[in-house]
């Protein structure tokens, strides 16, 4: 069973930034394009970054410019630096393959408030 852990969370000020975290448990994830989802209140859980498996990223209209995926196949760790973080930004942070077919974690909470 693949266990996905994501981390980093937490209250920050509009304007901050953050580093997530997520871990998982799988034997190898190089050969898998990852993405960070997100949901906020309310919201559906939608897909804001992905990067391939030559490090190569996408993302939503959104966060791109703030945001920037990354990964270590070593550590088998994929972090997004959030970057002059809005209001509506505010949301519950996920990890997960491309198509999202692994079991979700916990997901860590993000939320930009003043």
């Amino acid at each position: 069973q693949v266990l996905l852990v994501e981390s980093g969370g937490g209250l920050v000020q509009p304007g901050g930034s953050l580093n997530l975290s997520c871990w998982v448990n799988k034997t190898t994830i190089s050969i898998y394009y990852m993405g960070w989802y997100r949901q906020g209140p309310g919201e559906q859980r939608e897909l804001i970054a992905l990067i391939n498996t030559s490090g190569g990223a996408s993302y939503a209209r959104s966060v791109k410019d703030r945001f920037t995926i990354s990964r270590s196949n070593a550590e088998k760790t994929i972090t997004l630096q959030m970057n002059n973080l809005k209001p509506e930004d505010t949301a519950v942070y996920y990890c997960n393959r491309n198509g999202a077919s692994w079991p979700w974690g916990q997901g860590t909470q993000v939320t930009v408030s003043s």
